[in-house]
């Protein structure tokens, strides 16, 4: 498959996730730090906005980026942007030799070739499904979804490998928190949380 076509499949499991939101569970704690299931899933349609804008050739706007509100339909907003980002992707990629996105919330010292750009937003999809699964509950299906597809598993897991490491990279307030150990045998998946900081034995805290 292409990388196009692994993106899709990316926003498809992470609809199928968000598709299981209940009004009730938008106050659950998530894995990001101190943000609710609604902020996340705000940050999630924001960024289809804004990596889309980027597609279609804006330029380093901030405001494109913005979280947008998902008032009492969570399935259908994060539906409707996917949409609208997998066109634009397709539009840009159907281009002579794809031109370089700018991607100022994530990149800022310059634009960003295509397919890079595209690998970024899928790892951000699936790492992002997960927070959202893990906040329901045991993520284990979506996991074994991505751990079973070997292409999804490792475009995944080659953008993890490739996201910096360093101390600054991965200091208070980065997207990333600092490395973590794989605790035990661990899929693809998994591995690829690890990378990036996220404990994948998280789970709600018991009040």
């Amino acid at each position: 498959m292409s990388l196009l076509e692994l993106h899709t499949r990316s926003l498809e499991l992470a609809a199928a996730v968000v598709d299981t939101v209940q009004p009730e569970q938008l106050v659950l704690p998530t894995p990001c730090g101190d943000w609710p299931l609604r902020r996340l899933l705000e940050h999630l349609v924001g960024q289809h906005r804004g990596f889309a804008a980027a597609a279609d050739g804006a330029g380093p706007d901030l405001a494109l980026w913005r979280d947008v509100p998902v008032h009492g339909d969570p399935a259908g907003a994060f539906r409707h942007s996917a949409a609208r980002l997998t066109a634009a992707f397709a539009r840009a990629a159907a281009a002579p030799g794809p031109a370089p996105l700018r991607l100022p919330e994530i990149h800022d010292a310059g634009p960003v070739p295509f397919e890079r750009a595209v690998g970024f937003h899928l790892l951000d999809t699936l790492v992002h499904a997960w927070d959202v699964a893990v906040a329901l509950g045991p993520p284990a299906r979506l996991v074994a979804a991505v751990d079973e597809d070997p292409a999804l598993a490792g475009a995944l897991l080659a953008v993890a490998e490739a996201v910096p490491a360093g101390p600054a990279d991965r200091a208070p307030g980065r997207a990333f928190a600092a490395v973590r150990a794989a605790d035990g045998p661990a899929g693809p998946f998994e591995r690829a949380l690890a990378l990036l900081g996220r404990d994948p034995a998280w789970a709600v805290p018991v009040r």
